[in-house]
């Protein structure tokens, strides 16, 4: 009986590395070269992918918002422009299809953007903003997610965690021991945290590409700072640590637009 236990534990740590293995190959091994960028991503979806999943996405999204605000004129005047954005800066040598929409959502304020091109705005969002150099400066960020494929990578991302809490489990997993079905919880909280890295990471590359296109648009970039100051008053004395959040403190953000206002400054 012992014996039996102990072939069957070691049969399955070799299946648990057998599956982390396959989970790292997979996920090294599908990388594709962004232009934009200049540097090769860990991503499985192709440009069509995206844009088919965004496409398909979008309705149930709007959905969420109260759907789709129904003044003609905000909708043209936002769609105006992100397109000006997306015409006048590099995201027009990709291949995404961009559009852009203002959502009926008086009380969330946010900002998103679906894989392939579809750009949201809530009207709660819409109506803190001064001018239209912020309203360029929010449409920017959201055009960096696009262009630099965060959508893409979090979903390979979350793939080698899948993979790899999975193998975790089996490896550990006890049939005699139930308590042993924690492992499971534990391995899933840590792919969170590491799914929420790469989040804060992407807000910073997203906010610099808002700044790059914004200012190729001919926007004033400064600003984007005015954004992360609305955002700032609309979080209050409410907002998690930043290392649980999704979005790194505006502060951190204010410094990192800084920084990108100069470096594209001098490119001018």
């Amino acid at each position: 009986m012992s014996n039996a236990r102990t072939v069957g534990k070691r049969g399955g740590l070799v299946i648990a590395i057998l599956m982390a293995l396959f989970a790292l190959f997979q996920y090294y091994s599908n990388t594709q070269y962004n232009s934009v960028l200049g540097e090769k991503q860990h991503v499985a979806l192709s440009v069509d992918q995206e844009i088919a999943l965004g496409l398909q996405s979008a309705p149930q999204m709007a959905e969420q918002h109260g759907g789709l605000y129904p003044d003609e004129r905000a909708q043209n005047y936002v769609k105006q422009v992100g397109q000006k954005i997306v015409a006048a800066s590099e995201a027009k040598e990709s291949d995404y299809q961009f559009d852009f929409h203002l959502l009926a959502d008086p009380q969330v304020i946010n900002a998103f953007a679906l894989p392939g091109g579809q750009v949201f705005i809530t009207l709660a969002l819409f109506n803190r903003l001064e001018n239209e150099d912020q309203l360029a400066g929010v449409l920017g960020h959201e055009i960096g997610h696009v262009i630099a494929r965060h959508s893409a990578q979090r979903i390979a991302q979350q793939q080698l965690a899948e993979g790899l809490s999975g193998a975790a489990v089996l490896a550990t997993y006890d049939p005699n021991n139930p308590a042993s079905t924690q492992t499971a919880q534990i391995a899933a909280v840590i792919g969170n945290l590491v799914t929420m890295k790469y989040g804060r990471e992407d807000e910073l590359q997203s906010d610099e590409l808002g700044v790059r296109f914004m200012t190729e648009a001919g926007y004033d970039p400064n600003a984007l700072i005015g954004v992360m100051e609305i955002l700032k008053a609309a979080a209050g004395g409410n907002r998690q640590p930043e290392f649980f959040s999704t979005h790194p403190d505006p502060e951190n953000r204010i410094e990192n637009i800084k920084a990108a206002i100069e470096k594209y400054s001098k490119g001018k």
